[in-house]
């Protein structure tokens, strides 16, 4: 398996309060998949895409991603994990008002071990033509077009998404998952998002569902839709 979960445990603590957010959960998913996260808010689900990203650690289990056993790493090969294999997508698109749309990707590729030409990744967004705008002249799915593009353009082995429609209407949500599918489908790139909205998780191969920090369901998804037919 690509990505391995196992027996993970994670709280918080509050002076005398101690919130459990993680109980023992296990998943898994294979190189070039696209899994799904469901659950409402609270469940633990951002958390656990933290954890598997690298921006948060647990306090028991383990999480292997390419053959790399996340938990144990230090600080320093954290953030090399997180620079060089991890793409990160978010609801808000964090992107740096004062530059161009082909600087905030040249920001990200100039750190980058191997990153992808930042002309075809704008390509592949169908963001080129406006390369030489700055976020505050885009509509709010073209800066997470734009976003989508600075994630993959260091060509990262697994794309993290948390809920990245999730602050767009229903036409423009569907064109983001359009884009994401093409980007599994054109870069191999695996894909772990998390939502509350059921229906995305029609175009996934994995399916889970979490809820108090459990997975209550894990199932592979046998009848895979384009996104462009997904409907909530």
């Amino acid at each position: 398996m690509f990505i391995q979960v196992s027996n993970l445990k994670k709280s918080y603590k509050t002076g005398n309060v101690t919130t459990p957010v993680l109980n023992n959960v296990n998943l898994s998913l294979d190189s070039g998949e696209i899994g799904v996260i469901l659950g409402p808010s609270g469940s633990g689900k951002s958390t656990l895409l933290n954890i598997i990203g690298g921006l948060d650690r647990c306090d028991s289990g383990s999480v292997l991603v390419d053959r790399t056993e996340v938990t144990r790493l230090s600080d320093k090969k954290l953030t090399d994990y997180r620079r060089k294999k991890i793409g990160f997508i978010f609801q808000f698109y964090n992107l740096v008002p004062h530059l161009t749309v082909g600087e905030n990707i040249e920001v990200v590729s100039n750190i980058s071990k191997s990153p992808l030409p930042t002309d075809e990744v704008l390509r592949d967004v169908d963001m080129l033509d406006k390369k030489y705008r700055f976020p505050n002249e885009l509509s709010g799915g073209e800066q997470q077009r734009v976003s989508i593009a600075r994630a993959i353009v260091k060509n990262p082995i697994l794309l993290l998404c948390d809920e990245p429609t999730g602050a767009l209407d229903f036409l423009t949500s569907r064109e983001i998952l359009k884009l994401l599918q093409k980007i599994n489908r054109n870069f191999g790139t695996t894909i772990l998002m998390i939502t509350h909205n059921e229906a995305i998780s029609s175009m996934s191969n994995r399916i889970f569902k979490v809820r108090s920090g459990e997975i209550i369901e894990n199932k592979i998804n046998k009848n895979i839709i384009p996104a462009e037919r997904i409907e909530w």
